[in-house]
């Protein structure tokens, strides 16, 4: 976690207007730190969550799988500790293993990747390190369609916003997470 406690605190109950309730009913009983720091600004909460949406649903081409080896990827490069913490439990239940995540950290050189697993990583590292998928990593992704190719460059995009705000609005884990020992500082 870049921040031991929040620059912009998240809503409590007692605190939301009626716009913010409204943005919020969509989350049903437990609302994350994330939504409710986001409820600050309720419309803009609004058109991210159709966007994350698109991210997170079968109409992005990508597998949940692959997905989230883009997310996980693109959180640890980030230093997002708040989205490292939630995708590890989401990546665990659509596919990946321990092993996977604990790989996931040494990035697309580690043994054990298969080359269209390690041609994704490659992208994230190639879009949060130079904001730019470079002729090589787009040759290694030679088994994806034009559209799975959108949705990597999408999903990292969405990923790299994502992790931009909640460090900088120093969004805090929910009680009870722990943030991985590895994280980087």
């Amino acid at each position: 976690m870049r921040l031991d406690r929040p620059r912009i605190e998240p809503l409590a109950n007692g605190e939301l207007d009626d716009e913010q309730r409204e943005v919020l009913a969509g989350f049903g009983g437990h609302v994350l730190n994330i939504f409710r720091t986001m409820a600050r600004a309720p419309k803009a909460l609004k058109r991210f969550n159709l966007w994350g949406g698109y991210i997170l649903s079968d109409r992005n081409s990508l597998g949940a799988r692959e997905r989230e080896l883009l997310i996980l990827r693109t959180g640890w490069l980030c230093r997002s500790g708040y989205e490292w913490v939630q995708h590890t439990r989401i990546g665990l239940q659509s596919g990946l293993t321990r092993e996977e995540i604990e790989r996931i950290k040494i990035g697309p050189d580690a043994n054990g990747w298969s080359a269209s697993d390690a041609a994704l990583l490659r992208v994230a590292d190639d879009l949060v390190g130079d904001f730019f998928v470079s002729d090589a990593t787009w040759a290694r992704l030679g088994d994806l369609t034009e559209k799975q190719r959108m949705d990597a460059v999408f999903t990292v995009g969405q990923y790299t916003q994502v992790s931009m705000f909640l460090n900088s609005f120093g969004v805090q884990l929910e009680a009870g997470q722990m943030l991985d020992a590895d994280f980087p500082q």
